[in-house]
């Protein structure tokens, strides 16, 4: 009893005890551990696929952000090419209408300007019909007979010519 006494420790109880807390021990091991190092670990790679669940979306919409970024630019250089396009064709319809106006002003004055020369000509022969016939009545009051035709074109031409161009 003297290692007893000396440690105040029964080696026995001290087996036994030592013997109780590796079986506990064991079964705690068998029983605890293992489910909740389980149970953590599945926690654990849970919230691991959540992150990289996160990830993946935070990425996906960046790539969404860059498509739309894309598109909206796309759709404003289309907006800018239709814009242009309208002007582009406006001015081109209004170069075209400047065109009919100035052709269709130069028809007219070309109608007038032919118009009046036709005026012109008629009033001429009908200043020359009536300077005939005084000329020929003049002629014929002074001669005191009547012309052939021939004599009577040849003294209202030259009566004519010494009057000058008239108008």
């Amino acid at each position: 009893m003297g290692f007893e006494a000396f440690l105040g420790v029964n080696p026995w109880t001290a087996l036994f005890t030592l013997a109780n807390t590796i079986t506990l021990f064991l079964v705690l091991k068998k029983m605890l551990f293992k489910p909740v190092l389980r149970m953590i670990e599945d926690r654990q790679n849970e919230i691991d696929n959540m992150y990289r669940e996160a990830c993946e979306s935070q990425h996906h919409a960046k790539a969404l952000q860059a498509e739309y970024e894309a598109k909206f630019a796309a759709a404003s250089q289309e907006a800018e090419r239709l814009v242009k396009d309208a002007v582009a064709r406006g001015q081109s319809r209004e170069e075209e209408i400047l065109r009919q106006a100035n052709a269709e002003a130069n028809a007219i004055r070309e109608k007038a300007s032919a118009d009046i020369a036709q005026e012109k000509k008629k009033a001429v022969a009908e200043a020359k019909g009536e300077i005939s016939d005084l000329a020929i009545e003049i002629a014929q009051k002074m001669i005191g007979k009547s012309l052939n035709d021939k004599d009577q074109k040849r003294l209202v031409d030259s009566f004519i010519d010494e009057l000058g161009e008239p108008l």
